[in-house]
């Protein structure tokens, strides 16, 4: 009998051991190998091993660690097991080779492990010429997407060509597409060979739209790289090409190059060099796209264009010195005298340092550098610290740039007024972001120099924060034993500036802390009077406005009388400020005038407000074109603040007029004193500090007593008066015990209804057995009582002495009284005729 070839449906057992799959479906025909984890699964290969080695694969709809039959898709691939490998860990590696589709009838073990009755799939295969199109396009369209991918192998290729089934190539094109497993799926369910085919070319063509895409972004990235390697290349050529010719080659090398030629020059020595060289290294090793690479730079060039050698000895002449504060400044004899007098005693110890010290080596750095140190043990450059103190606009900046002036130096003015972080002084360390060095090292930076003249401004207004005091911090800046290793937050290293000569402005010494004071030379800079300012003006500010504003000098010539009238109708404050602000407001509204002028076709452009010519009081020069006379000062300028007749005065009882001093310079102060009926008291008014209440209450005690015992006032008039005592100018805080002897000789003078003599004013502080105690800034006061046209000043005695420092031309026509007792006030401002 011959042999008979069986179907391989009617060979497959009805019922399979369902192995669950978590990837992908596995298509019939095809050979591969599966790892087996699960336990369970383990044992459904073991026991098929051991038969006729056939098992069911069937993927799961959602990967579950324990899948059950109703996990399943309801079709499936059954699979011979060709080969079983054990693992270590208790798995396997089995070959397979998969046979044909099956649908699931019915479940016979829902789960440990899935049994199911199963019937076999056949294809229905359309035997047409739109088939064998299809598969030719199929196969044509893998090829294009193999010979663009590298995943595709040889073997792959050869598989592809050498199936002759349209349904199995169509299943192994599905099997190694890079598409969902779902849709994988959908593919094994298709029964019909020519929708299967279909179906499959659609997969195929998204492949390559794909493909086309990767394509296109490799290409952009391949072009991104080459033209990267490319510069690189050239680059590198480049450096090769300067190194041939000794030129610098890239920025980093450039930066490292002039960093180490510089601080080489300077010889370092101690931490400093420790600290240079290690930070120099680093700087070499960083890539200059690091974060910390600029950080670093920065700190480098920092510390390059510091001046670490040692200054030159100080050399300037003193007769030449004295001749620019006299050309920069008109007045301020005792400023000039004092400021002269610290030249010399620099230029005395330097002098003496320079004649007894042995020739010097070339400057280098220790680890803690120091100011050159005399014969007697005191560094040449070391000295007080000069503060400026005066009202706004008497010249205190100006001083400074004389200074510098005179000494030769290179100067630097920084103003510390509402400063209320220490950094700014010692600046901020290198961990935070945009950190740079303070104001000293900053400023250091900019001269290019270790013995400038530092002008620090508006000390006085200093604040304090959270982030710190920098009037603390100015302690160590300005104090001579320890700025020779003053120590900046951001350089971090000991840095000398004992040679610097600091300057220091501020308008009252009340605000600034006692241990700053300590360390500073005072010198106060008084106001001007109206002669003074006259000459200020002549001088300097008329030609500087003109200047400024473009007119020549032989355009616009003032009087005397009309810079006086300027001056006292104006510009009355102790600076001269204002006076050049007003300055500035004539001349502007001249040169307008002079333009429209011109612009008219006016050649002679004359203002219709200049004098005529047969004027007396004021003549135009040969060249002028504008006199300036009070008419024309008052149209430009409006009505004077301050009229002729508005002068301070006592011109009826209970008022008296005396003196005080401010931050702005010295002023008058009017005191009021009236009474009413109603119950005995006093009131007081016109914003007074705590300090001005007390002498208020001790000057009325005095006045009482001496009104009941001296002058004979009735002890019910105190019972039947209330008495009200005011200042005016209320909004205007006032505070200080000088005005004592003012408020009482005021209210005696309400009690004897007697007005007090007339152009006197008076300071002086009044103690309760009357005595006359001794006030401060009394050339202030003068000088504002000598605006107020006063004749007679009444003082405390033990202020005798300071009226030695009170100019001649300050003092002219004004008559001193010196007093220890209230009595002699009252002898000189309320005098008894009758006795």
């Amino acid at each position: 009998m011959s042999d008979q070839i069986v179907p391989i449906d009617q060979i497959l057992p009805p019922r399979l051991p369902v192995v669950a799959l978590m990837g992908r479906p596995i298509f019939p025909g095809i050979f591969t190998p599966i790892m087996i984890g699960n336990p369970v699964d383990v044992k459904v290969v073991d026991d098929a091993v051991t038969g006729d080695a056939l098992v069911g694969l069937v993927m799961l709809q959602n990967e579950t660690e324990t899948p059950a039959a109703g996990d399943l898709y309801k079709v499936g691939t059954v699979a011979k097991i060709i080969k079983k490998i054990n693992l270590p860990d208790g798995g396997l590696n089995i070959f397979i080779s998969t046979l044909k589709r099956f649908r699931i009838k019915k479940v016979l073990h829902a789960s440990n492990p899935i049994v199911a009755a199963v019937e076999y799939l056949n294809e229905e295969e359309d035997d047409t010429s739109e088939v064998k199109a299809l598969t030719r396009a199929l196969i044509s369209e893998m090829k294009q997407i193999s010979e663009n991918n590298p995943l595709f192998s040889e073997e792959m290729r050869l598989n592809m060509i050498n199936i002759d089934h349209p349904g199995k190539i169509a299943d192994f094109i599905t099997s190694i597409l890079n598409i969902d497993r779902a849709e994988q799926q959908k593919i094994l369910e298709i029964l019909n060979v020519r929708k299967r085919m279909e179906q499959v070319l659609v997969f195929i063509k998204k492949e390559q739209e794909l493909l086309r895409i990767q394509k296109k972004i490799q290409k952009e990235i391949n072009e991104k790289i080459e033209k990267s390697q490319r510069d690189y290349f050239l680059k590198e050529e480049l450096k090769a090409i300067k190194g041939e010719l000794g030129m610098t080659t890239d920025a980093k090398s450039s930066d490292y190059q002039r960093f180490k030629d510089k601080i080489d020059a300077y010889k370092f020595e101690g931490e400093i060099k420790e600290v240079v060289d290690q930070e120099l290294e680093k700087f070499n090793l960083m890539e200059p796209n690091s974060a910390e690479y600029i950080v670093t730079r920065n700190y480098l060039d920092m510390i390059v264009s510091l001046p670490w050698s040692e200054p030159q000895s100080e050399n300037f002449n003193m007769k030449n010195a004295q001749a620019i504060l006299e050309a920069d400044h008109y007045g301020l004899k005792d400023v000039k005298s004092r400021i002269v007098e610290y030249l010399a005693v620099r230029k005395l110890r330097s002098s003496s340092a320079e004649s007894t010290s042995p020739a010097k080596a070339k400057p280098s750095q220790e680890a803690t550098p120091s100011a050159e140190i005399s014969p007697a043990g005191i560094s040449v450059s070391q000295g007080s610290i000069i503060c400026l103190v005066g009202p706004p606009g008497v010249g205190k900046t100006s001083v400074g740039k004389s200074i510098a002036r005179a000494l030769g130096k290179q100067f630097f003015r920084f103003s510390v007024g509402g400063m209320r972080d220490e950094a700014e002084i010692k600046g901020h360390r290198r961990t935070y972001i945009g950190a740079m060095p303070g104001k000293i090292i900053q400023g250091i930076k900019i001269v290019k120099t270790k013995d400038p003249v530092f002008m620090i401004d508006e000390i006085d207004k200093m604040g304090a924060s959270y982030q710190g005091d920098p009037a603390s911090a100015l302690l160590e800046v300005l104090d001579p034993e320890q700025n020779s290793a003053f120590r900046d937050h951001y350089l971090d290293l000991p840095f000398d500036i004992s040679h610097v000569f600091f300057i220091v402005t501020a308008n009252t010494l009340d605000t600034i802390p006692q241990p700053l004071v300590d360390r500073m030379e005072i010198i106060q800079l008084p106001g001007y009077i109206d002669t003074e300012k006259l000459e200020i003006a002549k001088r300097y500010l008329v030609p500087k406005s003109l200047e400024k504003n473009g007119l020549k000098k032989n355009q616009v010539k003032y009087t005397k009388d009309s810079l006086l009238h300027i001056a006292n109708a104006y510009a009355r404050e102790a600076g001269v400020r204002n006076f050049e602000k007003n300055l500035d407001k004539i001349h502007r509204k001249l040169a307008k005038q002079i333009v429209e002028n011109q612009e008219a076709g006016n050649d002679a452009a004359v203002s219709t407000d200049t004098v005529p010519a047969d004027s007396t009081a004021q003549k135009e020069t040969k060249n002028a074109q504008f006199t300036i006379d009070k008419k024309l000062i008052e149209k430009h300028l409006g009505k004077p603040l301050f009229p002729e007749g508005d002068i301070k005065k006592a011109d009826r009882p209970g008022m008296s007029v005396g003196l005080a001093w401010t931050s702005m310079g010295g002023d008058t102060l009017v005191i009021e004193a009236t009474s009413v009926p109603g119950k005995e008291g006093l009131t007081l008014t016109g914003k007074m500090g705590d300090t001005m209440k007390e002498s208020a209450a001790i000057a009325m005690t005095v006045a009482r007593k001496l009104a009941v015992e001296r002058y004979n006032v009735a002890h019910d008039w105190f019972d039947l008066n209330h008495i009200h005592l005011h200042i005016p100018e209320g909004a205007t805080p006032k505070d200080g015990p000088s005005a004592g002897i003012t408020m009482a000789t005021a209210l005696l003078s309400l009690m004897r209804e007697q007005v007090v003599t007339g152009q006197l004013v008076m300071t002086g502080e009044l103690s309760l057995t009357g005595q006359v105690l001794p006030i401060g800034g009394l050339k202030e006061k003068t000088i504002a009582a000598r605006r107020n046209r006063a004749r007679h000043i009444i003082i405390p005695r033990q202020n005798e002495r300071d009226l030695d420092e009170i100019p001649d031309y300050v003092k002219k026509d004004i008559n001193f009284h010196p007093v220890e007792r209230f009595e002699e006030v009252l002898a000189l401002a309320l005098p008894d005729h009758s006795r």
